[in-house]
């Protein structure tokens, strides 16, 4: 660990918090229908794609029709990505002669894509034709990271609202965020990937000959279009199979920390967004400094363990730390630093091979995933999944103290309550009950990588990171099966949609409630002992719940290689 290592570090989170109200304010005026600096450009063809949808303006939806249009909104999506990938051999935009995906795979990366997990069964530069790349993964990519954005903001109207019945109109959200907020952003974006040394193109890959003679193919593509969305949407995945350490998906330094920032800024600024539509920023900050605390604490534990190394690197006088499956030019603070935050966001994309990382670096991506995603979390996801473990936080607070728990002028009841617990009990249903199946599917042991216990934590992760939507993969186990497929397919829906569902439902119940004011009795939501208390119920909930797993795995593969045994 350097001085340098940790400058870079906070200077991330200095960034980040800088950059937080600017986009918060930003983003509150687009969800608010305010005029921006955009509107003159972009009033228009907002309007225009209003009346082509025949969506009125002045209409909103209660909470269960809000709910329905986003779920038809994504069934729709399921149909066009998967037929895109089954015919992509006889469409246009194929230059490497791409044939069709199979089914079992296609069916997985559709549900991959629309959940936005963005898991990846397969190698992009050689399973997918441009078209599939631009109009079904790119395509996703927007809307996926749109809808997660829309659906925290009709949380955030929820508490904001008072005797309503409606919490926006999914639509209209949808449309305003992603020609507003994503597009604008993107657009600047991929022109400094290109500028970078990114490639975007629609030519045939490249011919290449080497200094021994050899013929190459080189991969090439509209890549930073779609890296772009990969990284600000949160949806993490690559054009190429190595993802961001592929030099032409990440070419420099300075590419790699803009990547990092863009994983993060807008979940970052949506809990400014909460703390203005709610009429007191500090709420926001209270949030935001609770992820922070979780992620530095991540940050802390990975950067030790990668720079420490391993007994058995160690024994051999490689003393620099932990380099496997890292890029040099990158090193190691780097790549500790972009693991943890590619896991804290549900992003997925990876500049480092987590399979390579010591036992207890590994460790800390499976632990921000099993937290369900809420250290900013995925765009609107992660807030939303905050918010859960608040209202679980306020409720255990006010037990201790025998009132009926508020929060931001909001009685928090029985029912919110139960649809918290309902959302937070699916994901390890899904990580745990699935790991649990495969461990006992001789199939599914043969395509581990690894014996012992890090085996076993590739298969954990693969589950983990299916159900969190963050689709980062380990490594070293060979998902694209039938078994794999498919159940990560379900471990992807439920994860995502299980989740929704019940948060939209808690927002319903809260728009139609009054707003009480703040009491003497009232618990302080903006204070040190919130943000401690909020931070306790998230480790605690968590370690009852991934311990044992993780004992299984990460941990007692540290304690062996303590004796110099590896796996």
């Amino acid at each position: 660990m350097t001085t340098i290592g940790w400058i870079q570090i906070l200077l991330f989170c200095a960034i980040i918090v800088a950059l937080a109200p600017l986009l918060g304010a930003y983003m509150t005026r687009v969800f608010s229908g305010e005029r921006t600096f955009l509107s003159p450009v972009l009033r228009p063809v907002e309007a225009v794609i209003y009346w082509l949808g025949g969506v009125d303006e002045k209409r909103e939806q209660h909470w269960l029709t809000y709910t329905i249009a986003m779920l038809l909104f994504h069934v729709g999506g399921f149909l066009i990505l998967y037929a895109l990938m089954r015919l992509q051999a006889s469409l246009p935009f194929n230059p490497a002669e791409q044939s069709n995906v199979a089914p079992d795979l296609a069916f997985n990366t559709a549900v991959s894509f629309i959940t936005n997990t963005n898991w990846q069964n397969y190698g992009g530069e050689g399973t997918m034709s441009y078209l599939t790349q631009m109009l079904g993964l790119t395509h996703q990519n927007f809307l996926s990271a749109a809808t997660g954005i829309v659906l925290a903001v009709a949380l955030i109207r929820g508490f904001a609202r008072a005797s309503a019945k409606t919490v926006g109109n999914f639509w209209i959200d949808i449309t305003r965020c992603t020609l507003y907020i994503l597009l604008p952003i993107c657009i600047v974006y991929t022109i400094f990937l290109v500028w970078q040394g990114m490639p975007q193109t629609l030519g045939a890959y490249v011919e290449a000959t080497t200094l021994e003679g050899a013929k190459q193919t080189i991969a090439v593509g509209p890549v930073a279009s779609q890296v772009a969305i990969k990284m600000l949407g949160t949806n993490g995945g690559g054009f190429f199979n190595a993802n961001a350490a592929h030099p032409f998906e990440n070419p420099t330094a300075l590419s790699n920390f803009i990547q990092m920032l863009s994983i993060f800024v807008l979940g970052a600024a949506l809990t400014n967004v909460f703390g203005r539509m709610v009429g007191n920023q500090r709420q926001g900050w209270a949030i935001l400094a609770v992820m922070g605390i979780l992620f530095i604490a991540g940050v802390a534990v990975c950067y030790w363990a990668e720079a420490h190394g391993t007994e058995t690197l160690n024994a051999l006088g490689l003393t620099g730390g932990n380099m496997e499956g890292k890029e040099v030019r990158f090193g190691i603070v780097a790549s500790a630093l972009f693991a943890v935050i590619t896991t804290a966001a549900s992003c997925g994309a990876v500049n480092a091979m987590h399979d390579s990382f010591t036992a207890l670096g590994g460790m800390i991506p499976l632990i921000n995933m099993q937290l369900g995603e809420i250290i900013i979390g995925g765009v609107g996801a992660g807030l939303y999944g905050m918010l859960l473990f608040v209202i679980l936080t306020i409720f255990i607070a006010g037990l201790m103290v025998g009132r009926t728990p508020e929060y931001v002028g909001k009685k928090i009841e029985a029912k919110e309550v139960k649809m918290a617990m309902l959302a937070i009990l699916a994901m390890p249903l899904m990580m745990l009950g699935w790991t649990a199946v495969a461990a006992v599917n001789p199939q599914a042991l043969t395509q581990l990588g690894n014996a012992g216990p890090h085996g076993f934590s590739e298969m954990l992760y693969l589950y983990v990171s299916s159900t969190a939507n963050n689709g980062s993969a380990f490594g070293g186990i060979t998902a694209n099966t039938m078994f794999f497929n498919i159940t990560g397919a379900v471990a992807m829906f439920v994860g995502r949609f299980f989740m929704i569902i019940p948060a939209m439902a808690i927002a319903g119940s809260l728009a139609e409630k009054k707003s009480v004011a703040a009491s003497s009795g009232t618990f302080p939501t903006t204070g040190g002992l919130f943000i401690g208390l909020t931070v306790g119920v998230i480790l605690v909930v968590g370690g009852l719940t991934f311990f044992p797993a993780l004992a299984l795995g990460p941990i007692v593969e540290h304690l062996a290689m303590q004796a110099n045994t590896v796996f």
